[in-house]
């Protein structure tokens, strides 16, 4: 138990973060329900409809919240290390890089950046290794996907080399 999670007097306050996931759960399970209640008309004559199973993923939601706002109050969540923003930021630069250069450069390029970035962030700071290896790797995922599954992928001018 973290020493921030007590008060002055030895009483333990809930958990916010577990408290904000669960209130994230029950969200998630409230649009699911909105979204099935317009479903529900074209069951038909058997009780097993297109709304059955969005209906037990909803309530598993919720219970799933409720279980985490008991475990909030119990105090029965184990301490959290402490977050570094660090790899979080090469990650997301990563993903904003792949959808700003997805259209222009094409997919190997830019997943290729994309893979060398999230390296950076789980420390591979050697990024003239990871980019070019990056690029060659998505390069081969693309010529699978778009040679033989024939599956549309972005092409850029790396790919219409090998169009």
């Amino acid at each position: 138990m973290s020493l921030d999670n007590k008060t002055s007097t030895g009483q333990r306050r809930p958990d916010r973060a577990a408290l904000a996931i669960a209130a994230v759960l029950a969200a998630i399970a409230a649009v699911i329900f909105v979204d099935v209640s317009r479903l529900k008309e074209m069951a038909g004559y058997s009780q097993v409809g297109p709304a059955t199973v969005p209906n037990w993923i909803a309530f598993a939601l919720i219970g799933l919240a409720i279980w985490t706002v008991v475990e909030a109050f119990r105090g029965d969540f184990p301490e959290r290390e402490k977050q570094e923003f660090g790899p979080v930021i090469w990650i997301v630069a990563g993903l904003a890089a792949q959808m700003l250069l997805l259209t222009t450069a094409g997919f190997s390029i830019a997943t290729g950046i994309l893979f060398a970035l999230t390296a950076a962030g789980f420390g591979k700071r050697k990024l003239w290794i990871t980019i070019p290896v990056g690029i060659l790797l998505c390069l081969v995922i693309w010529l699978i996907f778009a040679g033989l599954l024939q599956l549309s992928l972005p092409a850029g001018p790396l790919e219409h080399l090998f169009l």
